[in-house]
């Protein structure tokens, strides 16, 4: 049996143990169901605005707080993910040594004491499925004495431009991910949305890619349930 795949993506305010979740986006198969803190200021309209911008279709709830926020994803795994046949997937989300999102999760829920939401749900990490077993080196030519120039692409927007058709890349607003802290200090929810939805996006069609090249045990799938629960 697949299981289906399930792309997340997280954004923060930064790295640091005190930065917060701004929003955490799934990739489901009726579309993208995204969750926006706002930090209780106004955010009129957002899902319209996506949903412009995008050609999927695009659930966006906003809350006021990051605790909030956590609350309603936990509700959203429990009513629709758990005891369903899905795959949550993730690029450097969590790796053997290293990992963003799920670390990053770990730390902010257990700091606002909220029950970990992927209880019952199995995991695995797209990067090195997709930097070891495929090709993602680009060659180019430097410009100056006409030497040949490698670059492994190892971020998720490079990966896919290199192995997907790039057509989700249009869909993000910024070049570089840091922008991401930028658009939620300034308010602008819509830039933040779509920018986390073509994450999840890239990451989803990512993950089919590897599933119709890959064995099942690349994937290095491993369960998310905490060992007791609080």
């Amino acid at each position: 049996m697949v299981l289906e795949l399930v792309a997340f993506d997280i954004e923060t305010t930064g790295f640091g143990v005190d930065d917060e979740v701004t929003v955490i986006g799934f990739a489901v198969p009726m579309g993208v169901r995204v969750f926006v803190q706002t930090g209780s200021r106004d955010a009129d309209s957002v899902e319209r605005r996506v949903s412009d911008r995008v050609p999927v279709h695009v659930q966006v709830t906003t809350h006021p707080t990051e605790r909030a926020l956590f609350e309603a994803v936990g509700s959203f795994t429990a009513d629709r993910l758990q005891d369903d046949d899905v795959l949550l997937v993730a690029f450097n989300g969590e790796r053997w040594k290293g990992g963003f999102d799920l670390p990053f999760l770990r730390t902010r829920l257990a700091r606002l004491e909220i029950e970990w939401p992927f209880r019952e749900l199995p995991y695995a990490d797209l990067l090195p499925v997709l930097t070891r077993r495929f090709n993602t080196t680009v060659t180019s030519c430097d410009g100056g004495d006409g030497d040949v120039v490698s670059d492994d692409q190892s971020d998720l927007a490079g990966v896919y431009d290199v192995l997907c058709d790039g057509r989700y890349s249009d869909v993000d607003p910024f070049v570089e991910s840091g922008e991401a802290v930028t658009a939620f200090n300034e308010g602008r929810f819509a830039d933040l949305v779509a920018h986390n939805v073509a994450d999840v996006l890239r990451t989803r069609d990512l993950g089919r890619l590897a599933q119709w090249y890959c064995s099942k045990s690349e994937f290095s799938v491993k369960s998310l349930s905490p060992t007791v629960q609080r």
